[in-house]
């Protein structure tokens, strides 16, 4: 069972209305193809998206699991209002937790990682969305003052955090990738945009400035060890194992 707290009032957040203007809806929308898809064999009861990305319907309903529940910060609006490094979430209570570009907002992201491990069930899934640092998106964030999106702080390679989980005891499941066009809004469609996307997808695991890790909780088995009863005897100033 979770902990659920009252919602927040709204904040007042650029990063609001980015997303709700084209590019930002384009950004949306492939990113829900790439999370439904890592959705269809993920299973279990409680789902968790932690840090705001969008509309609450962004992404939760994509998913099979009946209770879902957005993880806000304080100021935002969701289900329950809580830091994403201290989840108010009982240990060991959900089957799946999605992180929408949360790791790149955050200021600790290895805590972040940790709470996400704690509440996860045996065999729970967990799903990274991030943006590729060589990525032509992040190359516009580069040149813009603010960020681009709005307020992002840090970016992480995949392979970077793909090592964050296996040391935290998950299993890389699959990478995919999206996102191959310009990131202005004119180049979100026409000639030019289905010829990014049809180089992108041909590339796809390779190329993209959007990348999405599923990952799998590891379940350690523990091995019985059968104590020793072979006895020793010294034998001219030699330890040696009788049979």
């Amino acid at each position: 069972m979770l902990f659920m707290t009252p919602p927040s009032p709204p904040t007042i957040d650029p990063l609001v209305d980015w997303l709700a203007a084209p590019l930002g809806r384009a950004l949306l929308e492939a990113e829900r193809q790439l999370v439904g898809a890592a959705f269809d064999d993920v299973f279990g009861h409680h789902l968790l998206q932690l840090g705001y990305w969008g509309p609450p319907d962004s992404f939760l309903p994509l998913a099979r699991l009946p209770a879902r529940s957005l993880i806000v910060p304080p100021g935002y609006r969701g289900d329950c209002v809580s830091h994403a490094a201290e989840l108010a979430i009982r240990t060991r209570s959900v089957e799946a937790v999605l992180l929408p570009h949360t790791l790149e907002f955050e200021p600790e992201p290895h805590a972040v990682l940790r709470e996400v491990e704690r509440v996860l069930t045996a065999e729970g899934h967990v799903l990274l969305l991030g943006f590729d640092p060589l990525g032509s998106w992040t190359l516009r964030h580069r040149l813009t003052r603010g960020g681009f999106p709005p307020g992002l702080q840090q970016l992480f390679s995949c392979r970077r955090l793909r090592d964050w989980l296996r040391l935290l005891g998950f299993d890389i499941i699959s990478t995919r990738r999206c996102l191959w066009t310009l990131p202005f809004e004119g180049a979100q469609h026409g000639v030019l945009a289905a010829g990014f996307e049809r180089v992108g997808r041909a590339l796809e695991g390779r190329v993209g400035s959007v990348y999405l890790i599923k990952a799998r909780k590891r379940v350690w088995t523990l091995t019985p060890v059968r104590q020793n009863r072979s006895r020793r005897r010294a034998v001219a100033g030699t330890v040696i194992e009788s049979t």
